[in-house]
């Protein structure tokens, strides 16, 4: 990844799920559907703050449904969160 958060930010792949009804029809995404509040994490800022978080790259985060700041970068959307957005941490 050639992008490196600063400070105590991070940046996290959100992790879209497909919508399937009762009889097997796959939903397309919509304006109406809300966004899933899951992500990996890509890469973390140095700084004080984040480092007592201790994520890993590749681990998976909880984030507020409209938290950080969406950008696209090589046809793929990302999420910079600040480290106070971060809600929990999936163990698996």
């Amino acid at each position: 990844m050639n992008l490196q958060p600063v400070g105590d930010r991070v940046l996290v792949r959100p992790l879209t799920e497909q919508e399937v009804t009762a009889s097997g029809i796959v939903l397309p995404d919509t304006v109406d559907r809300e966004k899933k509040a899951e992500g990996e994490v890509l890469a973390v800022g140095d700084g004080e703050d984040v480092k007592k978080l201790n994520l890993t790259v590749g681990a998976t985060v909880l984030f507020g449904k409209y938290a950080g700041d969406d950008i696209e970068y090589n046809d793929e959307d990302l999420k910079f969160l600040k480290h106070d957005e971060i809600l929990a941490v999936v163990k698996k």
